[in-house]
């Protein structure tokens, strides 16, 4: 977890400032990365809509739960 945030940005910003990667490099990493992802599920495969039913239905009921009554 980052705590603070700008001293993240400034690291970020200054190590992409002396890292020089080619377009090949680059996509070799985000490849990598969304591989990662996709097996660690943090993103969607195949089926984008996979789940949504549960989503609907928490949807529905963190709706009900904001209504006045």
């Amino acid at each position: 977890m980052i705590k603070n945030q700008k001293d993240f940005q400034n690291f970020e910003n200054d190590y992409l400032k002396k890292r020089n990667l080619s377009y090949k490099e680059k996509l070799q990493i985000y490849e990598s990365l969304y591989k990662e992802a996709l097996l660690l599920k943090v993103i969607p495969g195949e089926n984008p809509m996979e789940g949504i039913e549960i989503n609907i239905r928490l949807a529905k009921i963190l709706n009900s739960c904001l209504k006045k009554p």
